[in-house]
């Protein structure tokens, strides 16, 4: 089949970029952002993309986007956070191999410079969060193979967990 070996969703923040670039490397293919590919069409980071053109308009433009690249991309591709729950999108993921990288939302607060890189999480990023997490996880879940928790762990060790969804598919 064509298109990613591998593709990783979850939530900004959850590790998609830094795993995804540990696993091309590994696998030896290329690293695809596809917050990266929105800006390049656009012009505009994907958060202020969402505030210019509005969630609907931003949600047609990632699927167009991604069943673009989907067929051509052969490499590791990191999704947005919101991408999986655009119409459409769901089905486009069906064929590949998925993964969801699943963090608590209280690591997530920790985390360092998240809240400036998402305008839409003003002003209480808490409940911004935790309202976001509650939403999406059960899209992420349904659109994904497998589910790797990456809490309090090593970016190394989520890569093992993930490396060994890919050898179990391909059994």
């Amino acid at each position: 089949m064509n298109g990613p070996v591998l593709i990783l969703v979850g939530p900004p923040g959850s590790g998609k970029s830094t795993v995804g670039r540990l696993a091309a490397k590994r696998l030896g293919v290329d690293f695809r952002d596809f917050d990266d590919d929105m800006e390049a069409e656009h012009g505009l980071p994907a958060g202020e993309l969402v505030v210019s053109l509005g969630r609907e308009k931003f949600q047609e433009s990632e699927r167009e986007l991604l069943a673009g690249v989907l067929p051509t991309f052969t490499g590791v591709l990191a999704l947005g956070g919101g991408t999986p729950t655009a119409p459409g999108v769901p089905e486009l993921l069906e064929p590949h191999h998925v993964v969801f990288l699943d963090v608590e939302l209280e690591h997530l607060l920790r985390r360092e410079g998240l809240v400036p890189l998402h305008p839409w999480l003003m002003p209480n990023p808490r409940a911004h969060l935790r309202e976001l997490l509650n939403q999406r996880r059960p899209v992420y879940t349904r659109v994904a193979a497998a589910t790797v928790p990456t809490s309090g762990r090593e970016p190394d060790e989520v890569l093992a967990d993930v490396l060994a969804t890919l050898e179990l598919s391909t059994d």
